[in-house]
C-alpha cells in the first residue's frame, strides 16, 4: 500500500500540476527510447473525451497520473502510468495500477491493455504490470510491432474465458 497520506482518485486533466507530470513521463520516455518510437500520450492529448485520469496525491501534492482510454466498450487502454521519482518505491504506482483496473471493471471494460518500453528503464514498470496479471499480447488499436515496445493485456473478471 502507498502508505498514510497517499489519497487516489480522479485527476482533472486540465490542472497544471497533472500537465507537469505528463510532460515528465513523456521526457522520460523520450531519454530512454528513440523519440521516434515514443508512444507516450502527449501532453495536449490529455484533454481528450475518451480519457479519463487518476492520481496519487500526497500531502495534496501530485506524486503519480495514471490514465484509461477508451479503445470500444469493451476494451480500455491504460496510458501515462507515471510516478514521481521522488515518490518510487513506496506502492503508488501500484496504487494507481489498482484504481485504474477498478475503474475499468466499473465501466465493464472486459480486457484493458497497455503499450510500455521493452527498454531495461521500462523494468519496473513491466514488473508492476506483470505482478497484477498483465501478460505480453500482440499489438492492439493502431500499435504495430516494433522492437521498443511491448505490449500487454489482462482479461477482467467476467470477461471472455472468465467465470
Amino acid at each position: 500500500m502507498p502508505g498514510p497520506g497517499v489519497v487516489v482518485g480522479p485527476e482533472d486533466p486540465a490542472r497544471d500540476d497533472v500537465g507537469a507530470l505528463v510532460r515528465a513521463h513523456l521526457a522520460f520516455a523520450r531519454s530512454v527510447t528513440d523519440p521516434a518510437l515514443v508512444y507516450a500520450l502527449d501532453p495536449d492529448e490529455r484533454l481528450g473525451p475518451d480519457l479519463s485520469f487518476f492520481g496519487a496525491r500526497r500531502g495534496g501534492r501530485l506524486v503519480a497520473v495514471g490514465a484509461l482510454r477508451r479503445i470500444d466498450a469493451r476494451h480500455a487502454e491504460i496510458k501515462t502510468m507515471h510516478v514521481a521519482p521522488a515518490a518510487r518505491g513506496r506502492g503508488i504506482g501500484r496504487a494507481v495500477l489498482d484504481e485504474l483496473l477498478h475503474q475499468a471493471a466499473a465501466r465493464r471494460y472486459r480486457r484493458v491493455s497497455l503499450e510500455t518500453g521493452a527498454g531495461e528503464a521500462f523494468a519496473p514498470a513491466r514488473a508492476l504490470y506483470a505482478g497484477a496479471g498483465f501478460v505480453p499480447c500482440a499489438p492492439f488499436g493502431d500499435y504495430r510491432a516494433d522492437p521498443a515496445s511491448i505490449c500487454m493485456t489482462l482479461v477482467l473478471p467476467g470477461g471472455p474465458g472468465r467465470a
